[in-house]
């Protein structure tokens, strides 16, 4: 059985000039996005920064209801897209680098594969056809 669907807080995105816009939810404070990357972050590094952002989120969670907190964590993702128009993404590595005293290596790899794999909502929201893998650095 399938959960029904819940509603997003809506996005508002205002353009301010050239080809920079401001998104953000009501009431909160925005992000800049450039259309050419050239000031602050492009619609496509937006992109891979949510993913980072959201498979970290899991990571730091699991990790931390396995009374494993990391002490540190730093992603740096590397992606390939496709040479013309639209240019979407075609596959994407995660290099995870963690600190978390205490954690076998097992164990954060296993966080981090249930993140990339399960939990991580952006990552599920891609098509399916986008392999999306990860590597891992781990000092505990």
């Amino acid at each position: 059985m399938t959960s029904p669907d819940i509603s997003h807080a809506p996005v508002h995105v205002r353009w301010v000039g050239d080809l920079q816009f401001e998104a953000a939810r009501p009431g909160q404070p925005p992000i800049r996005i450039d259309g050419d990357a050239r000031r602050s972050p492009g619609p496509f590094d937006t992109l891979l920064a949510a993913i980072v952002t959201c498979a970290s989120v899991d990571v730091v969670t699991i990790l931390a209801k396995q009374r494993t907190p990391p002490q540190s964590l730093e992603v740096r993702i590397e992606a390939t897209r496709v040479a013309s128009a639209p240019r979407r993404l075609t596959s994407a590595v995660l290099h995870f680098a963690i600190a978390a005293r205490g954690a076998a290596r097992p164990q954060v790899e296993r966080a981090v594969e249930l993140s990339i794999a399960k939990y991580c909502s952006v990552r599920s929201s891609l098509a399916g056809d986008i392999p999306v893998t990860w590597t891992l650095e781990l000092e505990s």
